[in-house]
């Protein structure tokens, strides 16, 4: 709900709580057990960014969110809010737009093998630090020859190819072990086997589909995330390139009167569990630099401990649902999560997060300069629309009526490493067999010559012993073999010509 001077109205506690859009972009969280309310508190968020006129992207872990399309309407429970804050809730559904890496619940998102980089993959087939080096010269190798890595079958062509000719490039680019090139094959195939597939691949999807508006409010992008949710690893590998990318991709703007474009991100902890170093180094800079491109990023988790504290102080804008402490962990939270707050002198925090009911919360904003606000105890405001799914008839009519359908739903397979390296393999098989052939050929002009050589000396041996058994005869013997030469030539023309003689009087 925004007020009259475009103020997110949120909550409320001995007053109404705000949020300023001028430090929306200074990031926020949303933390508590569950059961608590986190989820009404994003579909809080999301409307009032949305009529703000700020596009919002969020993963729907449950399938609870997709009611943000349609009207709520009026129970008894939102007519005591609204009777206890003084407010008239205007029922209302907002732009929707539904997403599914896996293609069913929504329009798919893809992207390149190359755009997601071999850091984000490395990430997401749990690679080890020699491991990532492996990948990092396949990648190099295909870059340097202009290969392009669009889906899965363009890198593992590419790995095999690399693979068998490892020799050739390690002057060049460094060792490449065949148990390096094995490890990422298998990573593959289980990636392949969480969808993987599905998500690499073409058309690309173009993050700015995501910055659009209807009608004046800021579209709500929602990402189906059940099933998503199995395959952990996957999930916050992409939403972190989608991160990334609106890092990359935006221009940098400063501070703005209100965000451009905020970012949920559900189930927090799925992105910085075992990651190693240098990707958290790697979204540290990104949530602390991503602001100046008039991005907001919101972070949804049970426990604050979830998040590293480099990332945690960097969230200005919090609400903090209940919390229990049944374990010396669920203890410090508690108490981590107290002291991240400006204290208010009016309650105990560390004891509140205890004490707080469904619904309720501790809440802190930054104030129009930017300084933390005083925490306050404060119960949510109701949502404006429908609190639950919709159904998969209303889903699906949805996705055919929104304005990206259609684009992304065929793919298109390019030509890329895969397509290159079959055609110089049937190059090189073709190369090879004209070659056999060749000496086929050789080895075959090699016998001929030599049967002739062998044919001519026969025949020399053969004249030259006719030529010594002539020389042996005496001059009777000689003159009688002509004269039997000479009867036999007689003898066969006179046959000849009778039986032509025959032949034609036959006619």
């Amino acid at each position: 709900m925004l007020t009259d001077n475009k103020e997110l109205y949120v909550a409320h506690g001995s007053m109404p709580l705000y949020i300023h859009p001028k430090m929306a972009n200074r990031h926020g969280l949303i933390a508590g057990a569950t059961g608590t309310g986190k989820t009404v508190s994003l579909q809080i968020l999301a409307e009032s960014f949305s009529e703000l006129g700020v596009p919002v992207f969020m993963a729907d872990m449950k399938g609870d969110l997709s009611g943000i399309s349609k009207a709520g309407t009026l129970n008894s429970f939102i007519a005591k809010r609204q009777e206890e804050f003084g407010v008239t809730f205007q029922f209302q559904g907002y732009p929707t737009r539904f997403f599914d890496v896996f293609a069913e619940k929504g329009h798919p998102l893809r992207t390149t093998i190359s755009d997601m980089g071999p850091l984000l993959l490395s990430r997401l087939l749990m690679l080890n630090d020699t491991q990532s080096g492996v990948l990092n010269i396949v990648f190099r190798i295909a870059d340097d020859n202009k290969m392009l890595l669009l889906d899965i079958k363009d890198l593992r062509a590419m790995l095999s190819y690399v693979g068998e000719n490892a020799r050739s490039f390690t002057t060049q680019y460094g060792n490449i072990s065949a148990a390096s090139i094995g490890a990422i094959q298998r990573g593959l195939l289980n990636l392949e086997d969480q969808g993987g597939d599905l998500f690499f691949g073409e058309p690309e999807f173009n993050i700015y589909d995501f910055l659009q508006t209807e009608q004046g409010k800021g579209v709500i992008n929602i990402l189906a995330a059940d099933k998503l949710l199995n395959s952990p690893k996957l999930y916050a590998t992409f939403l972190l390139w989608m991160l990334n990318s609106l890092y990359e991709e935006l221009p940098e703007v400063g501070d703005l009167e209100r965000p451009k474009f905020i970012f949920f991100f559900d189930e927090a902890h799925l992105l910085f569990d075992d990651a190693p170093e240098v990707l958290l180094d790697k979204i540290e800079q990104i949530v602390r630099l991503i602001r100046s491109k008039g991005v907001g990023v919101y972070f949804i988790t049970q426990n604050p401990l979830d998040l590293p504290e480099s990332i945690l102080g960097q969230l200005g804008n919090r609400i903090q649902h209940a919390l229990r402490a049944f374990t010396p962990r669920d203890q410090k939270a508690v108490k981590t999560a107290a002291q991240t707050f400006r204290q208010n002198p009016a309650f105990e925090t560390e004891t509140a997060i205890l004490e707080l009911a469904t619904g309720e919360a501790l809440v802190s904003f930054l104030d129009s300069k930017g300084a933390p606000c005083i925490v306050e105890r404060a119960k949510m405001l109701c949502p404006q629309g429908q609190i639950g799914p919709i159904t998969d008839a209303e889903r699906a009519q949805a996705i055919k009526q929104s304005p990206l359908y259609g684009i992304y739903e065929k793919t298109t397979d390019r030509h890329s490493a895969y397509e290159i390296l079959q055609e110089e393999a049937l190059l090189k098989q073709q190369e090879e067999e004209k070659e056999i052939l060749n000496k086929q050929r050789e080895q075959e002009e090699k016998e001929r010559i030599k049967q002739e050589k062998q044919w001519q000396a026969e025949e020399g041996r053969r004249i030259n012993n006719e030529r010594r058994n002539s020389s042996r005869q005496s001059p009777t013997e000689r003159m009688f073999g002509n004269m039997l030469s000479s009867v036999g030539r007689t003898l066969g023309t006179q046959i000849v010509r009778s039986v032509l003689g025959t032949l034609i009087k036959g006619k």
